[in-house]
């Protein structure tokens, strides 16, 4: 996987327990154009501290056309903030 560390716009859903998780997300491409991507499936979530700031991290999975894509988002707990990291 490649890292394009990206900011996104997350559609998410919090449990009554208050676990995230993501449904879609919005990314900008370099011609500016938008591409939504949904979730079909969050194989994997786990904590990371990087430079201080605590995120949770969802390793996840698309279906488009027959190709599964594999990718990252980062959620950082301090500022909430959501960044495509890697794909």
């Amino acid at each position: 996987m490649k890292v394009v560390a990206k900011p996104i716009e997350v559609i998410s859903v919090t449990d009554i327990k208050g676990t995230i998780t993501p449904i879609r997300f919005k990314l900008i491409n370099d011609d500016e154009s938008n591409q939504v991507i949904k979730i079909d499936k969050v194989i994997d979530r786990s904590l990371e501290k990087l430079a201080g700031n605590n995120m949770i991290v969802f390793s996840c999975q698309t279906l488009t056309g027959n190709t599964e894509k594999r990718f990252d988002l980062k959620y950082e707990l301090g500022t909430c903030k959501w960044m495509l990291f890697k794909i």
